[in-house]
C-alpha cells in the first residue's frame, strides 16, 4: 500500500487524489486542509450567484468520497500545524496544493487608509470565509473603485450592484446579505490601466454586468478609442473580439435612469489613494496611452474618481510555507514537473499542483492537466525509490499528537447545519459565517 497526504482540497487538490486513486490500485489518499470544509475557492471564492461554477463542488465531493480517499480539515501544515518533514515521516509522498493565498499590492501612497481592501478580503466576507475580517464594507459608501479588469474584479463589481432580491437565494452569509441590502452604493467604477482589447475578463462574466436589474453599464467611447486593437479587432483572439463587441454596443447604448451605475474606465493607472475625513475619499490616476509594445505609458495628465470604498483585483501570489524552498521572485515552489526542488536538487517524496507550482493563472479546469502531470511524476517516482514511512496509520498518529481533525462526517454535519440556518431565514443553504459556528456544528453541537 502506498500512502499519499494531498495539502490543500480546493481543484488541484482534489484533481490530485483523482488522478492517484484512478492511475494506482494500492495508493490511499489524505486529503489534508486547514479549514474544516472542503473545496478551497470553489467554496470561498466563486460568487454566490455563480450556480453553475459552484456546482462544481458536485464532482469534487465525487473524488473525496472514494473509498481510498480521506477528507481530514482542521489540520494546518507548516508555521504552528504539522511539519512538512513530519508528513515526509507519516506519508510516502506529500503533493501541496496550497494555491496562491495572497494579493498582490498596488504598492500607492495612501494604500492603508481605511475602506482600501483586497478583492479577496471582500469575497472572503460576502463567501463566509472563517478568517474574512467582520467588516461591513459598503457602510457609508456612495461610490466604490474596483482597480482591475480581470473576473475577479468583475465578480465584486456585481456583488456591489445586485440587489436583495438576487442575493436572497444565494448562500451567502445573512450578515453579508443584510449589510448588502442596505447599502447606498450608486457609482461602481472597473478601472484598467491599459485597454478594453487586454482585459482579462471572459465574455460571459461581462455580459452578466448588462444583465443586472436597475444597473446600467457605462463606457467611453474616447477612451475605447485610444485602443488601436478596439478600432480594429480583426487581429484578436475571438474570445476578446467578443467582448469588444459588448463593449461596443454599450457605447451605443443611451443612459438610463438606474439605482445602479457600473463604470468601466480603460487607460488610467492609480498613483495615490487620497484621504477624506480620516479615510479613502477618492483614487488619483494617471492618463495611459499604448505605447506601441502591448505595455502603457503615462502621460502627465491625472483624474480624481471619487470613491468611498477602493478594491483592488491586480492579481494573486503565492505566499512560503514553512518547510518548502520558495521562489521569492514567482510566488511558488521551485520544482521539475512538479518535483519540488531544493538547491536545484529534487526532493524525494516532496510535489506541488496547481497556482503554487504554476503561479496564478489559468481556470478552475487547468488545475486538472498540472494535477495529472505532478502525479505522472509521483508514480514514476515510487517505482524508482522506496521510502520507509512509519506503519502506523496517520491518522491515528495524528490524533496521538493532538490534532483532532474534522473527518467525513464532521462536514457533512456542517452542510446540514447551514441547510437548516438556511431554513430558518426563509432561505436556501446560508453559510455558516465563523470558525466557532463551523466547528460546533462538525462536533455536532446544538445549543
Amino acid at each position: 500500500m502506498m500512502r499519499v497526504a494531498v495539502v490543500g482540497s480546493g481543484p488541484s487538490g482534489c484533481y490530485t487524489a483523482q488522478s492517484l486513486v484512478q492511475l494506482h490500485p494500492s495508493v490511499h489518499v489524505d486529503v489534508l486542509d486547514r479549514l474544516p470544509c472542503p473545496y478551497g475557492l470553489v467554496r470561498y471564492g466563486v460568487a454566490p450567484d455563480h450556480e453553475k461554477i459552484k456546482s462544481l463542488q458536485n464532482t469534487l465531493r465525487t473524488v473525496l468520497e472514494h473509498e481510498r480517499v480521506r477528507f481530514l480539515g482542521g489540520v494546518p501544515v507548516g508555521a504552528g500545524g504539522v511539519s512538512a518533514a513530519r508528513l515526509l515521516e507519516l506519508y510516502h509522498a506529500v503533493v501541496y496544493c496550497v494555491g496562491a493565498a495572497t494579493d498582490r499590492r498596488l504598492g500607492v501612497p495612501g494604500e492603508e487608509l481605511p475602506g482600501s481592501w483586497s478583492a479577496t478580503e471582500f469575497v472572503s466576507w460576502y463567501s463566509a470565509h472563517p478568517d474574512a475580517v467582520a467588516d461591513g464594507f459598503v457602510r457609508d459608501v456612495r461610490a466604490a473603485v474596483v482597480i482591475g479588469v480581470g473576473n475577479v474584479a468583475v465578480d465584486v463589481a456585481r456583488m456591489l450592484a445586485r440587489g436583495v432580491t438576487e442575493l436572497s437565494p444565494t448562500d451567502m452569509p445573512q450578515a453579508a446579505l443584510l449589510t448588502l441590502a442596505a447599502s447606498r452604493v450608486t457609482e461602481v467604477h472597473m478601472v484598467g490601466r491599459r485597454g478594453p482589447s487586454q482585459a482579462r475578463f471572459t465574455t460571459k462574466e461581462l455580459r452578466e454586468l448588462g444583465g443586472l436589474p436597475d444597473a446600467h453599464v457605462i463606457v467611453d467611447p474616447a477612451e475605447l478609442g485610444l485602443d488601436p486593437d478596439f478600432l480594429d479587432p480583426s487581429g484578436l483572439p475571438a474570445a476578446q473580439r467578443r467582448n469588444v463587441e459588448v463593449m461596443r454596443g454599450w457605447a451605443r447604448t443611451p443612459d438610463a435612469d438606474t439605482a445602479r451605475r457600473i463604470h468601466l474606465r480603460f487607460f488610467l493607472r492609480p498613483v495615490e489613494l487620497l484621504a477624506r475625513d480620516g479615510r479613502v475619499g477618492a483614487v488619483r490616476f494617471e492618463r495611459t496611452v499604448p505605447d506601441g509594445h502591448g505595455g502603457v505609458t503615462g502621460t502627465g495628465r491625472f483624474e480624481d474618481v471619487e470613491a468611498q470604498l477602493v478594491l483592488r483585483s491586480v492579481g494573486y501570489r503565492g505566499i512560503p510555507l514553512e518547510g518548502l524552498p520558495f521562489d521569492a521572485g514567482r510566488g511558488t515552489v521551485p520544482h521539475l514537473a512538479g518535483r519540488v526542488l531544493r538547491e536545484g536538487v529534487v526532493a524525494p517524496g516532496e510535489y506541488v499542483a496547481g497556482w503554487i507550482k504554476r503561479g496564478p493563472t489559468g481556470v478552475i479546469g487547468t488545475n486538472r492537466p498540472c494535477a495529472k502531470e505532478t502525479v505522472a511524476s509521483l508514480l514514476a517516482d515510487a517505482g524508482a525509490v522506496a521510502r520507509e514511512v512509519e506503519r502506523a496509520d496517520p491518522l491515528e498518529v495524528l490524533r496521538a499528537e493532538g490534532v483532532a481533525p474534522v473527518e467525513w462526517p464532521g462536514w457533512r454535519a456542517i452542510e446540514r447545519a447551514e441547510a437548516a440556518l438556511g431554513a430558518s431565514l426563509g432561505r436556501p443553504t446560508v453559510k455558516l459565517p465563523d470558525w466557532d459556528a463551523l466547528m460546533a456544528a462538525a462536533r455536532g453541537d446544538t445549543d
